[in-house]
């Protein structure tokens, strides 16, 4: 009876995701912060998992981290998204498949409310009529990028090239797992697992041989919190929450760090560098900084990807000693190197952040 009554618990943080024909649309940071997330995550779902997955060139900003900034209107940033969706309905998609945990937290929040407050969107149809001449359709299913992977997570382990397991110890690698704020705080039951046991990233850990490691800042924000860095008065504030995060999962030493945010895989990666800097601290095993990586990235990596086409090159902290561990093959001379195959000239690595690599 026990089991049987955790099963019906379990069931009230699943969520329907759909099996095929996806509308994805892009985040305007994280082609910024981590150019080769999103074509790693269109390779995956295209070549590997042959799903139907199609991106409008037309479309734009979901205007949330403006609308969280207090800088659009709320009608503005419905019918922004009210002609997103109409580019699917034109496009003949009904899954849509955000890449930015705040477009999802965004296209939730608006869908919710259209739910509640129908003459709401009747409005919004009618601004948007009036500016486009276009029309929509309701998504029939909303899930995020992260969602795709963890359903087709045990089809990406059948054809994984590595395994998230230490190759000089045999034991898994100990990893923690980041999810951002949007995914799953706004709207607890459209996120795998819900707010208490977020599952979609540790469903991804431990199908591809990982550890996932529990700390008590576990659900921490990672210091983002858009008016946290935006405003340059709170800049404090944003680094000091990174902090406590990394203080707090220290002592567990953890190999790596997983995230399915764009903004959260950026602060938690460059606030390690600016931390190594202002105090000459690092927190992960061995003296080094921990690495830090999109969900993307790491299904890219077990699937054998060239860390250097995925875009690892652009991480402050080296990846390469996780790759090391894994048994991932590269080419530390083609790190810097461009599509053409020329260099592009190496950066300055930071003083403290070189001793902690054994650089210098």
């Amino acid at each position: 009876m026990k089991n049987e009554g955790k099963k019906l618990i379990w069931k009230e943080y699943q969520k329907e995701i759909a099996d095929n024909k996806y509308y994805y649309v892009r985040s305007c940071v994280r082609q910024n912060f981590f150019p080769g997330a999103e074509t790693t995550f269109l390779r995956i779902m295209r070549e590997v998992l042959e799903k139907d997955i199609y991106e409008n060139p037309s479309h734009t900003t979901c205007t949330g981290i403006g609308y969280h900034s207090d800088i659009v209107p709320l009608d503005t940033a419905m019918t922004v998204v009210a002609r997103q969706f109409a580019i699917m309905t034109e496009s003949g998609y009904e899954n849509l498949t955000p890449s930015c945990i705040t477009s999802f937290g965004l296209y939730t929040e608006i869908l919710d409310t259209w739910h509640h407050f129908p003459e709401v969107e009747q409005k919004i149809r009618g601004l948007l009529k009036k500016a486009t001449g276009r029309e929509f359709q309701i998504p029939k299913n909303l899930s995020h990028a992260s969602d795709l992977i963890f359903k087709f997570r045990k089809e990406i382990a059948q054809k994984a090239k590595y395994t998230l397991i230490n190759k000089n110890t045999g034991k898994p690698l100990k990893v923690v797992d980041h999810i951002g704020c949007h995914y799953a705080k706004m709207f607890p039951h459209k996120g795998v697992g819900g707010a208490e046991y977020p599952y979609v990233l540790a469903g991804m850990i431990e199908e591809w041989g990982g550890e996932v490691i529990d700390y008590p800042e576990r659900r921490h924000c990672c210091g983002f919190g858009f008016r946290q860095y935006l405003v340059q008065a709170n800049r404090g504030f944003s680094i000091a929450c990174s902090q406590k995060k990394f203080e707090s999962m220290a002592g567990y030493e953890p190999d790596m760090i997983i995230t399915n945010c764009p903004g959260c895989p950026m602060f938690l990666d460059r606030w390690q560098y600016a931390i190594s800097e202002m105090e000459g601290k690092v927190y992960g095993p061995d003296g080094k900084p921990i690495p830090v990586f999109t969900f993307e990235e790491v299904a890219g990596l077990v699937l054998g990807y060239d860390p250097w086409d995925i875009g690892l090159q652009v991480h402050q902290v080296n990846t390469e000693p996780l790759l090391d561990k894994i048994g991932i093959t590269y080419d530390p001379e083609k790190k810097y190197n461009n599509k053409f195959g020329k260099s592009m000239g190496k950066p300055v690595i930071p003083e403290s952040l070189c001793e902690a690599h054994g650089i210098l």
